[in-house]
């Protein structure tokens, strides 16, 4: 076994043996279990939410794999279809071309060609993960069969009337020129303005003031709205005005969605470019005036003077022209929550178009019922109302999008603008008895991307088509998603699933929370604190790291304050850590929290704790090389304590771990491994046996039963962390196999550890725990006083019992050798005690008589040196809490995390004060 864990040199290794060796593959024996990935962009890499995600994903997988059940985890990428198309088109654009310039059927070529050669670099970084997907059925949104299941799914809604083509209000992006869903816009707080405008009354008896953060869609108002019963505006409701610039007439109209203490209570209503006018505007039956066109220009109409313009070209000149006309009444400064498209950063505008929707409300109902009555359950529960609040409230749902890349909607229009919806044209025409020389034109329009992700869980396994794999792993075990996505994806493969499958598509849905730095903040290239999961698993240095974090800002001007920070924190760049401690770190922070913050320390700790396994079972195996193990339970053996104690203990944590990740709590299994493996197995047991292993008077059945319990209880937890930590278990267990008599190709084929409660010996606990409190209370005496480890001490007992004289006798090896100890004895009654160090263990005093130990004038300097410096740094504390600046501008962790530090470097200065008490005397 090598010296050092390295773990560059064991992953790609494992990776291809499992993928080589089918261990990822379904094994048809068992109850099944099916996980569904979701599915990333095709166009993606892997970020910190993937990487936490998946890690959550492949652990349950690769536990209930070894519970024996038949396991899928599916794979699989989506299509993308904006972002897909997006990236193309900058290629062609390099090249001085259009998609236009090609023409529709030559661009989707070249799609095509990207994503065969580029399209898998997300695919690939997951292996890096040691994502357990069944990679032999890796599918994607635009292939074949799935194809086929959005065109069934688009024909039969249509037939039922739950597809249909109408004009409504959307979400506009006038760069892409397309429809956008909710999740791809992203509205962060700006600064802007409002405009207080005049909008005077036909009658010329006066004017109301109306206040609007985008004066240039005044141009198609069709209202003014007071609330009802406001007692300002009551006698205006029905009076004429005259909307300026336009020469049109509006009236004033009353509604409950006026908020009367909000400017000046008279709201302009503009019902084609504003989703909560679009509602006032169908209550009252008014006009809606689209005035943009395609990529946001002032379309016909409009007065022909702003025909043409840019909507914030036309905006500067209407403010102008009203400011000439007297009807600009005063300009507010504004901070306002902008939405822009998450492509391509443009403000999005609310636009009147024709699309294609799907009745929403008949469906939901369902979806609504299979949560309420326990057939879907989410966790944490309180998600549910999320859910509910949304499904009671839903939308019909925009499903096409006006872009090249995607599922081509199944509908023919002839020259007429009558649409035929059919699986082909041929199909189309059959249906509707259409003559065989009508001429038909295929819808230009693509479906929305989480049209085919909402048919994910069973279109996978084959539907359609009623094949072996959706008969056996449909309905799925359990969904694990972020929370962001609850209403775009979760609700509807929920209600698609009930509508095509009769079943729900899972019995659980695990909702994760968001990966945020240390401070708390959201990770975005823009504040420069993304961290990428690949550089943490290999490491990288400064000066890429810098390159990475400047080049691509949305807004350049942030490069250099985003490149000090990143000098300042990473000095020394990213040093390596490899995918089992990233996994692992995951795996510690995945609580039922709605945010999670990775902190770079907690990594490093945990590749240590790596480290720690490694050299522990570089011990085992040293030390059990060509020796009598046991391996056969007929042999004679003998159990000592600590062998009793640490297979009672590894019961313990059995049942801990299992109950931990049946309930989604990895955060509490893995700190159940990690204080087994380093507290108990690596910091105390290994040490309880050497002086068995090292001592040649022991007997050949304790050093026997010593050794084959060293094995036997790695060999167990190694599959007990196999989940959460798959490469350095897998190598070692390879490596430790033969010596437990375990046989099969992987650790993953093997049973997962299930706990024994007839092996637990409450006495072994009881008697170790009083040796590990005797040995600690030794420890921190050393520690207080500045003993050498090398100094043997002499221990006294006082007070306690006669069972603490029994147990000091018959534990003295394991005192000595892990307390350095020359001797333990009782402290006489009749004696004075002599100047001594104490510990209070439950009634029992131990004692550590201090003379000769310790040089007094020295270890008095020693504290002294010691108080100055902790003084200065709570004087540096407490002066930074006393800065108001500071607590008004550090984020609210980092005052905190001062606070605490003054409650640290207080009882630190308190417990140095009682040392330097004791030695005086």
């Amino acid at each position: 076994m090598e010296k050092t864990f390295e773990p560059h040199a064991i992953e790609a290794r494992w990776t291809q043996y499992w993928e080589d060796n089918g261990c990822f593959t379904p094994s048809n024996c068992g109850d099944p279990y099916c996980i569904m990935i979701p599915p990333p962009n095709v166009t993606g890499t892997l970020h910190m939410g993937h990487a936490f995600q998946d890690t959550i994903m492949d652990a349950l997988t690769r536990y209930h794999r070894m519970r024996g059940r038949n396991t899928l985890w599916q794979p699989g990428t989506d299509h993308a279809g904006i972002a897909t198309q997006m990236v193309v088109e900058r290629q062609l654009n390099a090249e001085g071309k259009t998609r236009e310039d090609i023409g529709r059927d030559a661009f989707v070529e070249r799609v095509w060609q990207w994503k065969e050669v580029s399209g898998g670099t997300i695919t690939r970084q997951l292996r890096r993960m040691g994502a357990s997907l069944d990679w032999e059925h890796e599918r994607f949104t635009m292939d074949e069969g799935l194809s086929a299941a959005v065109r069934e799914t688009f024909v039969r809604l249509y037939d039922e009337g739950l597809i249909y083509r109408g004009k409504r209000l959307v979400n506009w992006d006038p760069v892409l020129r397309t429809a956008v869903s909710d999740l791809e816009v992203v509205s962060e707080e700006e600064d802007g303005q409002i405009w207080h405008l005049r909008y005077p009354f036909i009658d010329g008896s006066g004017y109301v003031v109306v206040a609007t953060t985008r004066p240039e869609t005044m141009l198609g108002d069709s209202a003014v709205a007071v609330h009802p019963h406001d007692e300002r505006y009551r006698a205006l409701i029905g009076k004429e005005l005259e909307l300026p610039l336009t020469g049109r007439r509006i009236r004033v109209i009353a509604d409950d969605y006026v908020d009367p203490e909000f400017g000046s209570g008279c709201v302009k209503i503009t019902p084609a470019h504003d989703f909560n006018d679009y509602d006032v505007g169908k209550r009252h039956d008014l006009a809606q005036i689209n005035i943009f066109t395609e990529d946001a220009r002032i379309n016909d109409n409009a007065p022909r003077k702003y025909q043409g313009m840019d909507r914030f070209e036309a905006r500067k000149t209407i403010i102008a022209d009203l400011t000439t006309l007297g009807l600009l009444d005063k300009v507010e400064a504004h901070r306002l929550k902008v939405p822009r498209g998450d492509r391509s950063q443009s403000v999005i505008e609310p636009l009147l178009t024709d699309q294609w929707f799907v009745k929403a409300q008949p469906l939901a109902a369902p979806a609504i019922k299979a949560v309420e009555d326990g057939r879907i359950r989410f966790v944490p529960e309180n998600w549910s109302k999320t859910y509910f609040e949304w499904m009671r409230n839903i939308d019909d749902w925009c499903i096409s999008r006006q872009i090249w890349w995607g599922h081509r909607i199944p509908a023919w229009y002839d020259s007429d603008g009558n649409y035929y919806v059919g699986h082909d044209e041929a199909q189309a025409r059959t249906r509707n008895g259409l003559a065989a020389d009508l001429t038909l034109q295929q819808d230009p329009d693509v479906l929305d991307t989480w049209f085919s992700s909402a048919l994910w869980p069973f279109s996978t396994l084959g539907w359609p088509q009623d094949s072996e794999r959706l008969k056996t792993f449909y309905p799925t075990s359990v969904l694990v998603t972020g929370f962001d996505i609850i209403f775009f994806w979760v609700a509807r493969m929920i209600m698609m699933g009930l509508k095509f499958m009769d079943q729900v598509p899972f019995h659980e849905i695990y909702i994760h929370g968001l990966v945020r730095d240390a401070d708390g903040n959201k990770m975005s290239k823009s504040k420069g604190n993304i961290l990428d999961p690949i550089d943490l698993i290999d490491g990288i240095e400064l000066e890429p790291l810098v390159a990475k974090r400047t080049s691509g800002l949305m807004q350049p001007e942030l490069a250099p304050a985003i490149e000090a920070a990143t000098r300042r924190q990473f000095a020394d760049g990213i040093p390596s850590f490899g995918t089992d401690a990233l996994r692992f770190t995951f795996c510690s922070l995945a609580t039922q929290g709605r945010d999670i913050r990775f902190d770079l320390g907690r990594i490093e700790g945990y590749r240590n704790f790596c480290n720690k396994l490694w050299n522990a079972a570089r011990f085992v195996i040293h030390h059990t090389e060509g020796k009598d193990c046991a391996v056969d339970d007929s042999a004679s053996v003998e159990l000592g304590l600590a062998e009793r104690w640490i297979v009672s203990r590894l019961q313990q944590t059995e049942l801990a771990v299992g109950e931990a990740i049946e309930s989604y709590r990895l955060d509490l299994a893995s700190q159940a491994i990690y204080e087994f493996i380093w507290n108990e197995y690596c910091d105390w047991y290994l040490e309880f046996t050497k002086p068995v292993l090292f001592d040649e008077n022991s007997s050949i059945e304790l050093q026997r039963g010593t050794r084959r319990t060293l094995l036997r209880v790695l060999e167990t937890m190694l599959r007990l962390a196999h989940p959460l930590m798959p490469f350095i278990t897998e190598d070692i267990w390879q490596q430790v196999r033969d010596r437990v008599g375990k046989q099969g190709p992987s650790i993953m084929a093997q049973p997962y550890p299930v706990a024994q409660p007839e092996k637990i010996d409450s006495d072994s606990l009881s008697e170790m725990q009083w040796v590990q409190d005797v040995v600690l209370g030794v420890r921190r005496i050393r520690g207080e006083m500045d003993i050498k480890p090398s100094v043997r001490l002499d221990v006294l007992l006082n007070a306690g019992d006669a069972r603490d004289d029994e147990r000091a006798a018959a534990h003295a090896g394991y005192l000595s050798s892990l307390g350095g100890l020359n001797s333990i004895s009782r402290q006489a009654d009749d004696q004075p005690q002599p100047k001594s160090a104490k510990v209070l263990l439950a009634g029992l005093e131990i004692l550590i008589p201090l003379e000769g130990l310790i040089d007094k004038d020295a270890e008095l300097a020693r504290i002294d040196r010691e108080l100055a410096r902790k003084k200065k740094d709570l004087a540096n504390s407490q002066a930074k809490l006393t800065n108001k600046k500071f607590i008004a501008r550090a984020p609210a962790p980092v005052v905190e995390q001062e606070r605490e530090r003054v409650a640290q470097f207080n009882e630190a200065i308190d417990k140095l004060h009682a040392q330097r008490k004791l030695i005086g005397q």
